[in-house]
């Protein structure tokens, strides 16, 4: 110290970092404000920017309290500098998870945005926040005279054996990456791998794919595989899809009348029904004689791939009713087989009740 404490020197702290707390209350309640205006907007990302200011603001009020009380107390130089070295260190530190946290919240606002749903490939948002993390800590390390050089070459010598001792955790991360990048697979799409594995895309994390099926249960996929296997993506290009029923009627039918009336059944499902494509051109296309009927499919659309099944039973229910205030039959495939006695085929048999007859449906 160059001289002694005074009350005079502790009276001027005391307001230093009293004025230094009004602060951080002050600005708290201005962002809480904030907050409640940036609730209203459409963009998610000022909430996110408002949110992690609210931490920061205070914060950094207090410690600029905190350092214009060292600077009015009597310290020594070199007091003075370990003083300032921790404070500016500790500011650094509260920023960078500050930053994290806008960045990261940032990366999830877009890729929300781009999928269109309310998960989202974490994948991208940890690594954000693990380097803007680092990047503050190392900051704050020299901020404080430690030299980061020998850090960085040990982190480089032993990044070597980390790699080879996690090549398998690294594979699904970079697999990830890839996927996300490459715009394969995006959180919301529903996907069907070849192995039989099916369901929403819930999130795409650093080691994992999360799939959620129709049953709502979890299937969780390493991405290194679903990079690897075959899979049917039924959200793209376009998520509606075009449903295939297949129906038929006897050979006595007008099919020309049966065109007519299975048209307007499709019609008025896409039109009354939810997940029908209401600007969708049914269709429908005869394509098989078969033993007992004339066979045909039905094209109708649907929103997305679960819709198909609301769909499909609407449509068959509708279409029976129809079918028989029309008087359009849908006759059963039915074939009976005669079998005789060996050694007799050549004399007329008589059937009785005794004689196998064998009747199909």
């Amino acid at each position: 110290m160059s001289r002694d404490l005074v009350l005079h020197d502790w009276v001027v702290a005391a307001i230093a970092i009293a004025a230094g707390v009004a602060a951080g209350l002050l600005l708290r309640a201005l962002l809480r404000w904030l907050g409640t205006h940036a609730s209203r907007t459409a963009w998610s990302g000022d909430d996110v920017i408002v949110d992690a200011l609210r931490t920061l603001a205070p914060w950094a009020a207090v410690i600029g309290g905190a350092a214009a009380a060292a600077t009015a107390l009597p310290l020594t130089t070199r007091l003075t500098g370990i003083v300032n070295q921790s404070l500016t260190a500790l500011l650094i530190l509260i920023a960078t998870v500050t930053a994290a946290r806008v960045v990261a919240g940032l990366v999830q606002s877009v890729a929300q945005s781009r999928t269109g749903v309310a998960g989202s490939a974490s994948i991208f948002v940890n690594i954000t926040r693990v380097v803007v993390l680092t990047m503050g800590v190392l900051v704050a390390l020299e901020t404080m005279g430690v030299s980061i050089a020998p850090l960085l070459t040990a982190l480089g010598v032993g990044g070597l054996a980390v790699a080879l001792a996690l090549q398998d955790t690294l594979a699904n991360l970079f697999a990830g990456v890839h996927i996300l990048a490459s715009k394969t697979v995006q959180p919301g799409d529903y996907i069907r791998l070849s192995s039989g594995e099916e369901g929403y895309v819930v999130d795409i994390n650093w080691r994992n794919t999360v799939v959620r099926n129709l049953s709502n249960n979890l299937v969780i996929i390493p991405n290194g595989r679903l990079a690897r296997t075959n899979m049917t993506n039924f959200t793209q290009p376009e998520q509606k899809l075009s449903l295939l029923v297949q129906a038929g009627v006897g050979y006595d039918s007008d099919l020309e009348h049966v065109e007519r009336v299975t048209l307007d059944v499709v019609d008025r499902v896409m039109a009354d029904v939810s997940g029908g494509v209401a600007d969708h051109e049914a269709a429908v296309r005869f394509h098989t004689f078969a033993d007992s009927r004339i066979n045909f499919t039905v094209i109708l659309g649907v929103g997305e791939f679960s819709d198909q099944y609301r769909i499909k039973h609407e449509f068959i229910k509708r279409l029976h009713e129809r079918y028989r205030a029309e008087g359009i039959a849908i006759p059963a495939p039915t074939r009976t087989v005669s079998v005789q006695p060996w050694g007799s085929s050549a004399v007329p048999h008589q059937r009785d009740a005794a004689d196998p007859v064998l009747a199909e449906r």
